[in-house]
């Protein structure tokens, strides 16, 4: 793997980057937010591990502007801040993984090489217009969705909220996320619009099967994972 450490602790980033380097990974270093930033843009990393902390730029202001540029490389939250409302912030921006200080090198390996697997996964199956998570089925081109080898008939939204959760399943997406790609920014996330088309699709996608995928995190936001 190519990966991106964004930490301004360089004591600990050079300790992870050797460990690293011992798994054969390379890895870079960006000591604050505005060089970590530039650096996403400029290279083609399969993860970045990001700070919260950072002199020039936040970890969260940097996660939210990746994500704004439509940049879907995983992002591990690697961070001393690990209350409830910290992980919220962290995946409302668009992280995918959060483990807070201090912490052990195997697991930041074994996360690392997850978030990787996910997302080669999820490109993989972009590429053939098709993403699958369990017996669920979405195709692009045709946009129909197949589950156990029933067709599932969604409206436009639904389908919609539907793609998005899948797109980014195993990640939770927060309601402010679904607000902005699903209704353009033009719906208030307090609503219960939200609440009521995860309903929608809890009926028509899981009602009827097993394992249910719909999930909602209390605090944080919705994930769909088997």
């Amino acid at each position: 793997m190519k990966i991106l450490i964004v930490e301004d602790e360089l004591r600990l980033a050079e300790f992870i980057k050797r460990g690293l380097e011992e798994h054969t990974h390379l890895v870079d270093i960006a000591k604050d937010g505005e060089i970590g930033l530039k650096m996403a843009f400029d290279n083609d990393y399969d993860v970045i591990i990001m700070d919260i902390n950072m002199p020039k730029m936040n970890g969260y202001d940097v996660t939210q502007t990746i994500r704004n540029e439509k940049q879907n490389t995983p992002i591990l939250m690697l961070t001393a801040m690990g209350t409830l409302d910290d992980k919220a912030l962290g995946f409302d921006a668009g992280i995918d993984d959060f483990l807070v200080k201090p912490f052990q090198f195997q697991e930041l390996l074994m996360r690392l090489n997850a978030l990787h697997r996910r997302s080669a996964m999820v490109q993989q199956q972009v590429k053939r217009n098709i993403v699958k998570v369990a017996d669920l089925e979405l195709d692009f081109t045709a946009c129909t969705v197949v589950r156990a080898g029933k067709d599932i008939s969604l409206t436009a939204k639904e389908y919609a909220l539907l793609e998005y959760l899948m797109i980014n399943h195993n990640r939770v997406v927060s309601r402010v996320d679904i607000a902005e790609k699903i209704w353009d920014a033009d719906l208030d996330p307090a609503s219960n619009t939200i609440d009521t088309y995860i309903n929608f699709l809890r009926k028509k996608v899981d009602k009827d099967f097993t394992p249910k995928l719909i999930h909602t995190i209390v605090g944080m936001g919705y994930v769909l994972k088997e």
